[in-house]
């Protein structure tokens, strides 16, 4: 949409298809596709190089790796197990080349929430070995080598009163983990893309910008160290529907008539409405175990070594 109706997303491959479906380059930002068709995933890689690219992406200078798993939403383990396996590829891409190094995994949202509880289900699952590593010693987890993993659940402003990034400063100070892995739920631009998209990226992550609530920043600039970003859209605004279901009429439109349309079709109250699936408690529970099992791959020395 345009003007003040903007669909919101947050993946970058999303705002990469306006430039795509006109055909125009975007300077400074490389998109590549790769399709697996064993796994039937589509992988996107974006790179934003320059501060061109990033205005024009609307999305800061990084890596964004983006997978298309539609079969997600089928309760076949083989298939997750190989979305585990994916992810995990990923995601030691973006991990410092150090085995021995610390991580520290947050889980944003609140558990009270589904839609939005994504993060703190995902922590619920990790192989957590920081505490077993600095009390015994790397030779109590069997392994020549451990990435030592410490996990946090900072919960809500709303619930603490805090900031999130108020919270993990102090937490980085204290126990200085080489670098973070952030989970959180997002909102994508596409009703397809819901539960069954997979967004990482080493930019870091804004925790509520999915549904409009925009908190400081969770990067390196604000945290001092790496942050590895990992989400996956749960909602879409209410105003992406009705985009979607006028989409053909709103293409033979000028600029100007289609906002009026939309500003005459769409109410203020709409525009803070958002929309999950009926299956969502299903759809997290499995996702959590998803992705918390490629992060415990991705940390594991035997699957760092191979």
């Amino acid at each position: 949409m345009i003007g003040r109706f903007r669909v919101r997303t947050d993946l970058a491959m999303e705002n990469g298809e306006k430039f795509e479906k006109d055909q125009v380059e975007i300077p400074g930002v490389e998109i590549k596709k790769r399709y697996n068709r064993a796994r039937e995933v589509w992988t996107t890689l974006v790179k934003i190089e320059t501060e061109q690219g990033a205005r024009l992406m609307e999305k800061p200078m990084g890596t964004y790796v983006t997978m298309e798993a539609p079969n997600l939403a089928v309760p076949d383990e083989e298939y997750h197990r190989e979305i585990s396996q994916e992810i995990a590829r990923c995601l030691k891409k973006m991990l410092p080349k150090d085995q021995d190094c610390s991580v520290l995994v947050v889980g944003l949202g609140n558990r009270d929430i589904t839609a939005d509880a994504l993060g703190p289900m995902v922590v619920d699952n990790l192989r957590i070995t920081r505490h077993i590593v600095n009390e015994y010693g790397v030779a109590a987890m069997g392994e020549d080598h451990v990435i030592r993993v410490s996990a946090l659940v900072p919960g809500v402003m709303a619930q603490t009163g805090m900031e999130t990034q108020e919270i993990l400063q102090g937490v980085v100070e204290e126990t200085n983990p080489d670098v973070l892995v952030v989970i959180d739920a997002l909102a994508a631009r596409s009703i397809r893309r819901l539960n069954c998209t997979i967004q990482l990226t080493d930019t870091g992550i804004s925790p509520g910008s999915g549904v409009g609530n925009y908190r400081t920043g969770l990067n390196q600039e604000t945290l001092k160290v790496p942050v590895i970003g990992i989400g996956v859209p749960t909602v879409v605004d209410a105003a992406t529907i009705i985009h979607d279901a006028v989409a053909e009429l709103l293409e033979s439109l000028e600029e100007s008539e289609m906002d009026e349309f939309l500003s005459e079709l769409i109410s203020p109250s709409m525009m803070s409405m958002y929309v999950t699936p009926k299956d969502i408690d299903e759809t997290v529970k499995r996702l959590s175990f998803t992705i918390s099992e490629g992060l415990n791959l991705a940390f594991s020395s035997t699957s760092q070594s191979k």
